[in-house]
Formats: C-alpha cells, sequence, structure tokens
C-alpha cells in the first residue's frame, strides 16, 4: 500500500471528519500563523506544515504530490 493510500484510508469516514475539523482548527489551515513571539510562530508555522502535508495527501493527485516531494515543479 503506497503512502498516499494510507492517508487515505486514515482519514475517510465519519470519525476521520471529526479529527480532520478537529486538525483544522488546532493546525489553522484556514488562517495565518503569525504571532509576536517568534518561538510562538515557529510553533504555529510547524502545525500549518503538518495539516498542509495532510491535505496535500488528501487531495492532489498522485503525481503532483510526487512532484511537490522531489521538489519538481507542478503544472
Amino acid at each position: 500500500m503506497g503512502r498516499q493510500t494510507a492517508y487515505r484510508q486514515t482519514f475517510s469516514g465519519v470519525h476521520a471528519e471529526k479529527v480532520l475539523a478537529d486538525l483544522a482548527k488546532f493546525c489553522r489551515a484556514n488562517e495565518t500563523t503569525f504571532a509576536p513571539d517568534a518561538r510562538l510562530a515557529a510553533v504555529l508555522d510547524g502545525r500549518r506544515e503538518v495539516w498542509l502535508r495532510i491535505a496535500n495527501h488528501l487531495n492532489m493527485p498522485a503525481d503532483q504530490l510526487w512532484a511537490l516531494y522531489d521538489g519538481r515543479d507542478i503544472e
């Protein structure tokens, strides 16, 4: 089983929807990670990076996902 398939199986179903909603809020999926304190901003950026990785695995086509993590341009 590939990594993207594992993400998609893990984050599917009723319970997964609740977990994803909680993670979206905790990871600031739809809001800024700015904070006056640089350490807090770094923590918030780290949380958002995890959210983006999950979202990419759930939503991107496999070829775009490979290109993203290989450092190639995504067309």
